[in-house]
């Protein structure tokens, strides 16, 4: 095993309101905790997790990450600095080569930080990610400005901070100073030559309310954007030519005027994935008066709403075609049919519905006049992305 991330979840965590420690409060409606452990997860340098917790709070620690395949967890002391060298303790059996200790407030810690304080490692004995002081520092007393502070090389700290294990392990358990506020101080005070790599502003540690609200604003811009497009069409029958719906060809039934191949089923998809990128519709990339398009497959039309979405940055999640027509009956074809869609958009067929109906003999579509076609296609686009045309 060479590196061990270590979570130090054991402190009361009550400086923000809550019923329960901020470790194991919700944050986008998942446990702090939880949240902390997955991102870490998520590091490829990391190859194995420890979590020190409170005895006393097992029960939220159960109910936060109790399914997860986690070994169990240790019991923490009655300060950080104790919890970090109980941690450490622990895990002396297992030696690994290098350690993380992060903080479990801090949730939105990024894998890629993570791989950089590791990665760093390789190199130095301990490792620290900072960020830059950028703005005016004045030392105050009873609310009054007493000097100026120099920003001049100073640093904001983060976690997580990585260590020789065993260079890190002897240094707590040496330790004596009683205003260390973190690791990196304990590895100062014990000679250890602590390097820096670059910190990330998201990577906030939660302690007061007003953490969990920019918290919350920061997952949101995370989340991907998902948008709804709407596509409908109609076309006349027309029974020289053939049919063909969502990229099939229906034997023996009459076909549907048109400038193209008139498939009704890909004109209606092709408008609704123009939709979710606000690209127009299809008679503003196809011209219905273009001779090019005359007896045009409409797969050409398809694919080039699919590249469209591709270029805004967009990801298909799942479309659904509603065919209204009195006959032929497309039960037979549908599972074709969808197979074509999801060939052409490159999507797995739970992602692709194709469906059939009647108008029960009303309207054009109940007189056999015409074939309609609903459809509905999900996008995911790029967190806070709204301008993708």
């Amino acid at each position: 095993m060479s590196t061990l991330a270590l979570v130090v979840a054991a402190g009361s965590g009550m400086r923000a309101p809550g019923e329960r420690p901020k470790q194991y409060r919700l944050l986008g409606g998942e446990p702090v905790l939880r949240r902390t452990i997955r991102r870490l997860s998520a590091c490829s340098a990391i190859d194995a997790l420890r979590v020190v917790i409170d005895p006393r709070h097992r029960d939220f620690y159960e109910e936060s990450v109790g399914d997860l395949d986690l070994p169990p967890p240790i019991a923490g002391g009655a300060s950080r600095r104790e919890s970090v060298r109980r941690g450490l303790e622990a895990l002396a059996g297992e030696a690994p080569a290098r350690v993380l200790v992060h903080d479990a407030a801090r949730p939105l810690v990024s894998p890629r930080l993570c791989s950089r304080v590791a990665g760093a490692l390789r190199e130095a004995e301990a490792a620290i990610p900072v960020l830059p002081v950028t703005d005016s520092l004045r030392r105050v007393a009873d609310d009054r400005i007493r000097e100026e502070v120099s920003r001049e090389g100073v640093y904001r700290v983060q976690t997580p901070q990585g260590f020789a294990f065993g260079a890190i392990l002897e240094a707590h358990r040496r330790a004596v100073s009683a205003s260390a506020t973190d690791d990196s101080a304990i590895a100062l005070e014990a000679g250890m030559e602590v390097h820096t790599v670059p910190g990330e502003e998201d990577n906030i540690k939660l302690t007061l309310p007003e953490d969990f609200a920019r918290a919350e604003r920061i997952l949101a811009a995370e989340r991907p954007c998902f948008r709804t497009g709407f596509g409908y069409d109609v076309h006349a029958i027309d029974a020289t030519r053939p049919l063909v719906l969502c990229g099939v060809t229906i034997p023996d039934a009459p076909g549907l005027a048109g400038h193209s191949d008139a498939d009704v089923g890909l004109h209606a998809l092709t408008d609704a994935l123009l939709a979710t990128i606000g690209a127009g519709d299809i008679g503003s990339h196809f011209p219905p008066g273009e001779e090019r398009w005359r007896n045009a497959p409409s797969h050409i039309f398809l694919e080039h709403a699919r590249n469209r979405v591709a270029a805004a940055g967009g990801r298909i999640e799942h479309v659904d075609v509603t065919i209204v027509c009195e006959a032929p009956r497309l039960a037979p074809h549908r599972a074709a049919m969808c197979a074509r869609i999801g060939d052409l958009l490159g999507l797995p067929p739970r992602a692709v519905s194709v469906k059939a109906t009647t108008s029960e003999g009303l309207g054009f579509t109940g007189r056999r006049e015409g074939i309609a076609a609903y459809a509905v296609a999900t996008v995911g686009l790029p967190p806070g992305g709204t301008d993708v045309r």
